[in-house]
């Protein structure tokens, strides 16, 4: 109709690693802003790759969202190597080389006529978005990583439901570590914030925990091992977060770190078995989760905070209040700016 305004665009993507909740954050953003604003909604697939590689800028629409509530993962995909600022590309001669494609981002953004680009990810990609709001681009944060390491908030969605897959893990470690007598070790994720291994060890009833924030003695290990064993307990639980290490000694890493491919923790929970079973005399048994903690149907808990997060997101956007991420602060959502999250 003449004299009518065009309908307002935004655009949505997710980054770094996955996790359960995803879905629901999509599901809230299309719907916020069909239903309440009647914007239309592009989702980029791959985080910033829909803006690089041609049509991978997707429409959102209420069909594309419908039913993905309980589904783990995400519809638009993710990746944690497509940084646009220095973004991986094979050269000529087979080496690899890094180009900024920033611009690029920026001038698609604009010939999408987007007014608004909601950014789901961690530290990494949230540290991405605040550059790309330097640089001029209205972007909004939301919270994401299993790690429940951003300090703006006071938890993200995914930790939940990841918390949930490693205690059931430990309780089924029970009974086989009862069963035979042995020391069981499982190696949790959580690179620099063990929040994963520390509640789901409480909540699993561990004997030891070993987490990031606290390095280890292999003989604290062993003494408490020891303890046990003298009141008649045959086996014992250990948990350790992948990014636990020794005192006087270093993170373990399986990997990465060459070309652009980043570092992977893993291997701390192996050694320590070995080095205990070496000290202590004990049979010990290695359990790595890995990737499990990132699968799977989301909590009620992670649906609804993922929920509330894409609405809120949009509600930032309809307010033009760009350059912050929103946020859970006693059991209310609210917003900080980026750059303090990240």
């Amino acid at each position: 109709m003449n004299g009518m305004q065009p309908a307002k665009r935004i655009g949505v993507l997710c980054g770094g690693g996955d996790c359960p909740g995803l879905n629901a954050v999509i599901r809230a953003v299309v719907k916020t802003s069909i239903l309440r604003y009647g914007w239309e909604v592009f989702g980029s697939e791959d985080s910033f790759d829909g803006f690089i590689q041609a049509e991978r800028l997707v429409p959102m629409t209420l069909d594309t969202v419908r039913g993905i509530l309980p589904l783990g993962g995400t519809i638009l995909g993710t990746t944690n190597r497509g940084n646009p600022f220095r973004y991986p590309e094979q050269g000529e001669d087979g080496e690899l080389v890094y180009i900024d494609y920033s611009k690029d981002v920026m001038e698609r953004f604009e010939k999408m006529g987007l007014e608004a680009l909601i950014v789901v990810g961690g530290d990494g990609t949230l540290a991405i978005a605040q550059r790309f709001f330097e640089a001029g681009l209205p972007v909004i944060g939301v919270p994401k990583t299993i790690d429940n390491d951003l300090l703006a908030t006071e938890v993200t969605f995914g930790f939940d439901t990841a918390l949930q897959t490693a205690t059931d893990a430990i309780d089924r470690i029970h009974t086989t570590a009862a069963s035979h007598g042995r020391v069981m070790f499982i190696e949790l994720m959580g690179r620099n914030a063990g929040w994963i291994a520390l509640e789901a060890g409480l909540a699993g009833g561990a004997d030891v925990i070993l987490i990031p924030e606290i390095p280890f003695y292999i003989e604290s290990i062993c003494r408490k091992l020891k303890e046990r064993k003298k009141r008649g307990r045959r086996f014992s639980v250990v948990v350790v977060a992948e990014g636990a290490f020794p005192n006087e000694g270093e993170r373990i890493y399986q990997g990465g770190g060459r070309d652009h491919e980043p570092l992977r923790l893993g291997g701390i929970a192996s050694q320590v078995a070995e080095q205990v079973s070496k000290d202590c005399g004990v049979e010990t048994r290695v359990i790595v989760l890995g990737h499990l903690q990132r699968g799977g149907s989301p909590t009620p808990f992670d649906r609804i905070l993922g929920s509330r997060f894409g609405v809120a997101a949009v509600e930032l956007a309809a307010r033009g209040q760009f350059g912050r991420m929103v946020s859970l602060r006693c059991g209310q959502i609210d917003s900080v700016w980026i750059r303090d999250a990240v």
